[in-house]
């Protein structure tokens, strides 16, 4: 078969080599891109002929799908799958399979780390000392004894829960029906409005989708407490983040932790959320580590050898 890496993983070119050997030596033709594709054309033009296609995190729209003539398999080197094209995906009967779990510790540990990044002022704090000030007024918060609310308590969240725990939080998840490990793990389940209402940190995990899209609108905002911090490495669209920005520079709550956008970095100049107080801002890093790296380069191969196999892994049963 023909296997194209549409563009670069973030490993070492020596790492692709390697993976993509195991295939060449198993008769397939294997060819890899080290810059990501300017258009919509070159995309075009780098699937042509490929049955199996890996890519990362960057948009491959129905458009470029549905101009493919052999495509079989999408390999995506991301957990969600939001910017594939879901519509060209089921009309063509192309098979999806994600890297769920490569950044589940890379995601939680940012998650943390803005929350302390926020209640340690730790960015003011580089500024004071940088520019000959003090101490004064700089007195920070403690993440013990707080109560912190996962929202989509999966792996990633379920991560996220422990490591808060391990610093002597509270920690509730939005579901029903709490899981018989997670009451002997100390985790409470309730339903979304009281995890809203209870937390004073709110940490979002949650997949984007229809039923996710803008479920953190002004109503559940209205919930939190004037105390509360919203921290989102999930995705940007599940937060109305016009109504976000309006609760910040109101002062109905307490700040904010974003790593992802309505679109991706850079973010426009006009953005509400730019310009709103008590906030903490990364540009969609929280995946981004070394190893995180390294993990999935590796799922992302082992997901087409499966699928060579005919034993195909995780495959995304929201395409």
């Amino acid at each position: 078969m023909n296997i194209s890496l549409l563009e670069p993983l973030g490993v070492s070119e020596e790492v692709i080599e390697i993976y993509g050997k195991a295939l060449a030596d198993a008769g397939h033709q294997f060819t890899y891109y080290q810059e990501k594709a300017e258009d919509v054309e070159e995309l075009k033009r780098r699937t042509a002929g490929q049955d199996i296609v890996m890519i990362a995190n960057h948009p491959y729209p129905d458009e470029v799908i549905r101009s493919a003539d052999r495509l079989k398999m999408i390999a995506v080197a991301f957990t969600g799958v939001d910017h594939v094209g879901r519509e060209a995906c089921r009309e063509k009967g192309i098979l999806v399979c994600n890297c769920a779990g490569y950044s589940n510790e890379s995601v939680a540990e940012l998650a943390v780390g803005m929350v302390l990044g926020l209640y340690r002022k730790i960015v003011e704090a580089d500024g004071l000392v940088r520019d000959g000030g003090t101490n004064l007024g700089m007195a920070g918060r403690e993440i013990a004894g707080k109560t912190v609310g996962i929202v989509g308590c999966g792996k990633i969240g379920y991560r996220t829960a422990k490591l808060f725990q391990a610093f002597g939080a509270k920690v509730l998840v939005n579901e029903l029906q709490a899981k018989e490990e997670w009451k002997a793990e100390g985790l409470e389940a309730t339903d979304l409005d009281a995890v809203m209402a209870r937390s004073d940190i709110i940490s979002i995990h949650l997949p984007l989708c229809q039923a996710t899209r803008g479920l953190i609108g002004r109503e559940k905002i209205a919930l939190m407490k004037e105390t509360a911090i919203l921290v989102n490495c999930a995705r940007g669209p599940i937060i109305d983040n016009e109504a976000l920005a309006e609760a910040l520079s109101e002062k109905r709550i307490a700040g904010a932790a974003i790593d992802v956008y309505d679109m991706e970095p850079p973010i426009p100049e006009d953005y509400p959320l730019l310009h709103a107080p008590n906030t903490l801002f990364t540009p969609h890093v929280a995946f981004l580590t070394e190893e995180a790296m390294v993990r999935r380069a590796k799922i992302e191969f082992d997901n087409v050898q499966a699928y060579l196999a005919g034993k195909p892994q995780n495959i995304c049963d929201t395409m």
